[in-house]
């Protein structure tokens, strides 16, 4: 169970920003405060220095001592915090000043922000000595050091942001924490008890509460969910002892079963597909009047457990009549897949049937509604669809099965007709491998071969459709048929390693084939068996191949990398390659990239997408074959641009085994051939 972003990353992003937003206004607030003092002592300090050469510096500017009124203003360089003393009359006029160096200059926002520079001005004396009305003839102008008070008010900045923000950093992880306990916690608890419910349970389920939770919001919560639990079970069981079930059987009725379905379609978390099958056993029927009521019982209950033993364990089980059943198939999502079942239930109805004297041969017909979950549907008018369905199979005679869309009806009848082929192929040796040499360019010798799956046709000649590899995986058929191509592959390399052949084998996989549980074991099992050297065996994985979780897979082939087996990527270029997907490439066992025939096919004229390729190949250290080589011009830019391998029509077409191990024993460069 994931959550994309975790109740504690959040609550400490909010905790952290609360904080940081009060700390800056706290910070601003204490730092003008501070600055305000400074201002205040310089401001003082100067008046002190001034008071004290007030006098002397009023009689050498009364006795017009130019030279000792210089002097006297020049005391104040040895303070450092003065850097400008002036006489100035009352009319601004500036008559006297000291000698001092200039001043270095303030950004002028924080000289805006701080009143900078401070100065004073200091009566120097008197014209007129009458205390009441005493008249400055001059003033001592004194302007502190602005450069020396900004470096201290940087300093207080950052004194109080390492400080504040450690306590931030503290705060905030210990409110974080103290939140996570007392919340996050019971929360996820209760988050992964409801999340491992099965189905059956969820309708009963109570949530259980820490005592230290009881009188919380969290204890609230989980009293209110108890509550409405309870509710909802005492209303479900209202409604079941309203809903009888059949009085044999046990099943639900019509009206208890087409509930089931309408909740199934209100509750369903996503919208997924199924089928509704309606099944009418016409011999439950027709023998109602030749058994008596306990041989009657005893069919009906026969025939209902023909039916569910052809069920899968999710399957709902009802009979909406003396002689009909419905089945909710939620394992059935493809119309095929609901065929196949159709089928096989018919095949358990229709086996022979015995009760007392009598022996007969069930009979029926089956109706089938498909749910493409694209939409949520009424219950009734699914069940309408499938009696419909029921109707007709009955007017085109007995164990009929149709679907409400003749069409589906055709194509499942077709595709399962094509499954039962491939099978008896299977089982009549009708598929082969052909093998298509791979050629290293320098020398246009064979260093390898892919196996290629072939099925013989009627003609005698061997071909495969394009389509028949996504069929298989359709139909559930890849995982048998590929380990066959797997057996196949070794037998051949076992062959090979008995009589001295030591080239390499490619076999191609389906995602869908290295996603199946038992796929490592049978593959090591067969390894094992034909005792494999290690690199003879390279296993193809489509990179656009249908993968649900490509990183199981890939980790799956990692650990075949103990057993001595090489993986290559076919179709590279064609499917996953991001930035992303490429750096997960670098931890993984790859030891082959193949150049997908599309970007060959543009070679010479557009040759961007293989060099890209070839330099993300070189640039992993991982080995490059070039697919679908098909003309010279190809050849030749291959082997001018270093790409060590390639395969395609030019040298050879896929050819049987014993076509392309004669080729292989004449060791000679494989001839250019023209055309396709």
């Amino acid at each position: 169970m994931r959550v994309r972003r975790s109740l504690t990353i959040k609550q400490m992003a909010a905790v952290s920003g609360v904080t940081l937003v009060t700390l800056c206004i706290f910070i601003t607030i204490q730092l003008f405060h501070l600055a305000q003092q400074r201002r205040e002592d310089y401001a003082q300090q100067m008046e002190q220095v001034a008071h004290s050469i007030r006098q002397p510096l009023a009689e050498a500017v009364l006795n017009v001592d130019l030279p000792q009124a210089h002097q006297l203003l020049n005391t104040f360089k040895p303070l450092g915090i003065v850097t400008r003393a002036n006489v100035v009359l009352p009319n601004d006029i500036q008559v006297l000043h000291g000698d001092f160096p200039p001043e270095r200059a303030v950004p002028p926002l924080v000289a805006s922000l701080f009143s900078l520079p401070v100065r004073i001005s200091v009566p120097l004396y008197t014209l007129e000595r009458m205390p009441a009305h005493p008249k400055p003839l001059a003033y001592l102008v004194l302007q502190a050091d602005s450069w020396h008070l900004y470096q201290q008010i940087r300093s207080i900045i950052i004194t109080l942001l390492a400080t504040y923000l450690l306590m931030a950093l503290v705060l905030s992880v210990a409110v974080s924490w103290c939140m996570n306990r007392l919340m996050v916690h019971p929360l996820r608890h209760m988050a992964r008890e409801l999340d491992a419910l099965d189905e059956g349970q969820i309708l009963h389920h109570q949530l259980r509460v820490s005592p230290i939770h009881k009188d919380d919001e969290l204890g609230m919560l989980a009293r209110h969910y108890n509550r409405n639990q309870k509710v909802l079970a005492q209303r479900f069981g209202e409604n079941l002892r309203e809903w009888p079930r059949h009085p044999v059987t046990a099943l639900p009725n019509e009206s208890l079963f087409t509930e089931l379905l309408a909740q199934y379609l209100r509750f369903q978390p996503h919208l997924s597909r199924f089928n509704l099958l309606l099944i009418d056993v016409e011999t439950l029927q027709e023998a109602a009047g030749v058994l008596n009521e306990p041989q009657r019982n005893a069919m009906l209950q026969a025939v209902v457990a023909r039916i569910r033993s052809a069920l899968a364990e999710h399957d709902e089980l009802g009979q909406t009549g003396p002689h009909e059943f419905s089945v909710l198939a939620r394992s059935a999502e493809r119309p095929f897949q609901a065929m196949r079942l159709a089928r096989e239930i018919m095949a358990a109805i229709n086996a022979p049937l015995t009760e007392g004297e009598l022996t007969v041969r069930p009979v029926a017909c089956i109706g089938i509604a498909h749910h493409a979950g694209d939409s949520r549907p009424e219950a009734a008018a699914l069940m309408l669809n499938a009696r419909s369905a029921l109707v007709s199979a009955h007017h085109q005679g007995k164990n009929e099965i149709l679907f409400f869309d003749p069409e589906l009806t055709r194509k499942t009848q077709q595709r399962l007709t094509q499954e039962s082929d491939i099978l008896q192929a299977l089982e009549h040796n009708e598929f082969a491998l052909f093998l298509q040499p791979q050629v290293e360019l320098q020398s246009d010798r064979i260093i390898g071969a892919e196996a290629l799956l072939r099925r013989r046709l009627p003609d005698g000649s061997y071909s495969l459709d394009a389509e028949f590899i996504p069929f298989a995986e359709e139909i559930g058929l890849i995982v048998p048929l590929g380990y066959w191509v797997l057996e196949q592959g070794c037998r051949i390399l076992a062959d090979w390693q008995r009589e001295g052949i030591t080239i390499p084998l490619s076999v191609n996989l389906s995602g869908v084939q290295i996603q199946h549980r038992n796929f490592l074991l049978e593959l090591k099992t067969l390894l094992s068996r034909y005792q494999i050297k290690p690199g003879m065996l390279v296993l193809e994985i489509t990179e656009t191949a249908r993968i649900d979780d490509l990183d199981r897979a890939l980790k799956l082939l990692s650990e075949l990398h103990h057993s001595g087996v090489s993986v290559a990527l076919d179709d590279f270029g064609m499917g996953y390659s991001s930035l992303h997907y490429l750096n997960r490439l670098r931890c993984l066992p790859i030891n082959i990239i193949k150049i997908d025939r599309s970007f060959i096919s543009s070679l010479p004229e557009d040759d961007l997408m293989v060099r890209i390729v070839s330099s993300i190949a070189n640039a992993m250290d991982i080995s490059v074959i070039a697919e679908g080589v098909e003309n010279s011009a190809q050849h030749q830019w291959l082997k001018a641009h270093n790409i060590p391998m390639a395969q395609g029509y030019l040298f050879a077409r896929p050819m049987p085994r014993d076509a392309f191990e004669k080729l292989l024993r004449q060791g000679a460069p494989l001839p250019e051939k023209t055309g396709k």
